[in-house]
């Protein structure tokens, strides 16, 4: 028998904004595996941004090791992956929707209204990114001419579902696009603001992949125009300190 590291077997239980990042996250870029012949049910998450590794850890009480290794996929880089085994956790995520193998044909779950911004903002660190085109005028002025957000996923029916979930929210379907071995939702500027808002709003500090929030931030700051009330909130909290009621 091997070696029994402790974790909150709790955890997914219970709807809560740690809860709803954690199964985004694990959505986007964990995997279970059931393996019979060792009588365990395993979940694991991976990520080449150790700190997201690591918040994950401290939400879920896990004492697990991080393993370090080169990806087979994202051009060499070191990924970092957590790997628990737990049938209470595994029967907890089945539940929720999740299942071996998922990745080309998983749908998108049914998540509380109330979580839906944490649970989107979970996905977005794992399998979404954030731009921005800028090019020169003739007078060599910079142009920031738009900014995108994408969520990336192999399985169409997951964001034809986030499309429709998003549409009811206010926020315009994104185009989806296939790539070579995935499928890519992307959202134009007016709708991209709102998904910032969604998935930001109310966060705790340390709470998300920092790096992506500052690419937003980069975009604000060249484009101070679209920075209304409740992004500038967002903002100052976490780049700031402040705190505002909303």
């Amino acid at each position: 028998m091997g070696i029994k590291y402790k974790v909150n077997e709790k955890f997914f239980e219970k709807w809560s904004p740690n809860m709803a990042y954690v199964l985004g996250y694990i959505y986007a870029d964990g995997s279970l595996d059931d393996s019979p012949y060792m009588r365990g049910k395993y979940i694991q998450i991976a990520s080449t941004d150790k700190d997201s590794i690591e918040r994950i850890k401290t939400w879920l009480g896990s004492e697990h090791k991080t393993n370090q290794k080169r990806s087979n996929f994202i051009r060499g880089k070191v990924c970092f992956a957590l790997r628990i085994g737990s049938h209470k956790i595994y029967n907890d995520l089945f539940r929720l929707g999740l299942y071996p193998n998922k990745s080309l044909t998983i749908k998108f779950p049914k998540v509380p209204q109330k979580y839906l911004g944490h649970f989107m903002r979970g996905y977005f660190d794992g399998d979404g990114c954030v731009h921005f085109a800028q090019t020169k005028g003739k007078t060599q002025k910079l142009i920031i001419k738009r900014v995108r957000v994408i969520f990336t996923s192999g399985s169409k029916i997951f964001l034809e579902k986030m499309n429709h979930v998003f549409r009811k929210i206010g926020i315009k379907e994104g185009k989806i696009y296939s790539s070579k071995r995935s499928f890519q939702a992307i959202y134009n500027t007016k709708d991209s603001l709102q998904i910032f808002k969604l998935i930001y709003k109310g966060t705790s500090i340390n709470s998300f992949f920092m790096r992506k929030f500052k690419i937003f931030n980069n975009y604000f700051e060249l484009r101070p125009k679209v920075v209304d009330r409740k992004i500038r909130k967002i903002i100052d909290f976490h780049l700031k300190g402040v705190v505002a009621k909303w």
